[in-house]
């Protein structure tokens, strides 16, 4: 998996990604990511990559140039054919299955929009589709598009230890993840659940299973609809 991020903020990236999981899946090989200067492609003589907007309106607009330029430099570094992502509050809200829909992909170019947003004559151009994070709105795509980064690249290969580390975890199968708990045994007066401490693998799955459920009906009805309308039709309820 390769992912470039096209961004005006590329230190902000790589401070990010070069450290902790992603960082470790970098340096061995795991993933590559790519952080790649928008402004390294202006035209513009004052090294500008924006201008006010046609008809008026607060802010500036990212110009269609620079970022057409950067793509095209990008797509022709190698053969590999590049899915884009324009990271905006307009796209699909990310979710754990098109995450994994993703990882699948072989390259991903990941495009960081900032001030009042990017030409859309570039993005009707150069982008497969839209993703937002969420139902608000940040000062830029580079968040964003960090998010989207550590939710695909810690489902690639040799990124986490084995896919026991991400399965059970929240979202991945419609449900929220069961409460979690290490030592102490007993920590201000309350104590872990015995089930947890008995050893008893079957016990401690079904504990766990039904906490899962718990949590999901509770904090996500939406997402607990939806698992048993899934579950119901495939003949399990």
């Amino acid at each position: 998996m390769t992912i470039e991020i096209a961004t005006l903020f590329p230190e902000m990236c790589e401070a990010v990604l070069s450290a902790s999981i992603i960082g470790r899946a970098r340096a061995k090989g795991a993933i590559t990511v790519n952080c790649h200067q928008i402004r390294d492609y202006t035209t513009d003589r004052h090294n500008r990559v924006d201008d006010s907007p046609f008809g008026g309106g607060m802010g500036m607009v990212m110009q269609a140039q620079p970022v057409f330029d950067c793509w095209k430099a990008v797509a022709a570094q190698s053969d590999v054919p590049m899915h884009t992502i324009y990271l905006s509050p307009k796209g699909r809200t990310l979710t754990q299955q098109r995450v994994r829909e993703l990882a699948e992909l072989p390259r991903l170019f990941l495009l960081c929009g900032h001030y009042e947003g990017i030409d859309q004559r570039v993005l009707d151009r150069i982008c497969d589709e839209e993703i937002s994070v969420g139902d608000y709105v940040v000062t830029g795509g580079e968040l964003p598009a960090l998010i989207l980064t550590d939710a695909v690249a810690r489902m690639c290969e040799n990124v986490l230890p084995s896919p026991d580390a991400y399965e059970e975890e929240s979202h991945f199968n419609g449900l929220l993840e069961y409460p979690q708990y290490t030592r102490p045994e007993i920590w201000e007066g309350e104590a872990v659940p015995p089930v947890l401490l008995s050893g008893h693998h079957k016990n401690i799955a079904a504990w766990r299973r039904e906490q899962s459920l718990a949590v999901t009906k509770e904090r996500r009805p939406d997402l607990y609809a939806k698992w048993s309308k899934e579950q119901d039709g495939k003949g399990f309820l």
